[in-house]
């Protein structure tokens, strides 16, 4: 375990290195923030009728997506993965005495809390700090907020866990297009990357509720907003946990597959 968290530690302090490119991420996420928030905006004051979340929420809602967009973004990948898994230096990987699975693993995780550790607090304090109706909102209660804090961790989790079954994948298509941009576009859609998910049709919720995506980030921010009760966060979180273990199991099963008739490429 110490060597994975040296291998963590390792990517997390070379991610933080990257700082003209978060600053470049942060003034990208600060625009599509007030870009998204207008629309919205228009939305509400059109008159809709059973709208699911007051505009404050929503508002919340979206910069709780703009400031943590680095970690839960389903469409970033790892290209140093697959890099090696293209040029065949896949097989130094597996030259390590240790689990290829949680090297990867770890070095996602790594990767992706230095990228939300550079730009998160810039954006939070802007959040604040803007006039109504732009202006994020403080939690529901202090209760929602350790159940916030609880279920994002979780949820980074979960969504490490289904970044790296994209490389895995690949190491049988021997190519990261098709299939992998596929599942990458519809998990990001089903997380609520780009609508939230009570603003779904009756029956795209249903459905969503029976996959992991939701897990990820919707329910976490659904938490702060006070959109979900107190009894039913606890539900979520514990329904999280076991998505976890599902998708932590799954990825070992078909990487330990894979590598039965993995191709090296090169030579």
């Amino acid at each position: 375990m110490k060597a994975y968290f040296s291998y963590f530690k390792l990517k997390f302090i070379c991610g933080l290195q990257y700082r003209a490119a978060a600053w470049a991420g942060i003034s990208t996420q600060f625009f599509f923030g007030i870009i998204y928030i207008m629309v919205y905006i228009a939305f509400y004051k059109s008159g809709g009728k059973n709208i699911p979340m007051s505009l404050s929420q929503t508002v919340t809602y979206l910069w709780l997506n703009q400031m943590f967009l680095a970690l839960i973004n389903q469409y970033t990948k790892d290209e140093e993965i697959y890099k090696i898994i293209r040029d065949g230096n896949i097989s130094y990987e597996l030259s390590r005495p240790k689990k290829l699975y949680f090297l990867w693993y770890f070095k996602i995780l790594g990767q992706r809390l230095a990228n939300v550790t550079l730009r998160l607090f810039p954006i939070l304090i802007i959040a604040f700090i803007l006039p109504s109706p732009y202006r994020m909102v403080l939690p529901e209660s202090f209760a929602h907020f350790i159940l916030f804090v609880l279920s994002l961790g979780f949820g980074t989790l979960l969504v490490v866990s289904m970044a790296i079954l994209y490389p895995i994948i690949t190491l049988r298509t021997l190519n990261e297009k098709g299939i992998v941009e596929f599942l990458i576009n519809i998990s990001g859609i089903l997380s609520g990357l780009v609508v939230p998910i009570p603003f779904f049709p009756k029956f795209l919720q249903i459905i969503s509720s029976l996959l992991p995506f939701q897990y990820i980030s919707d329910l976490p921010f659904r938490i702060y907003i006070g959109n979900v009760s107190i009894t039913n966060s606890i539900l979520g979180i514990f329904i999280q946990g076991f998505w976890v273990i599902i998708m932590i199991g799954i990825g070992n099963i078909i990487l330990n597959k894979c590598l039965k008739r993995v191709v090296v490429q090169g030579g």
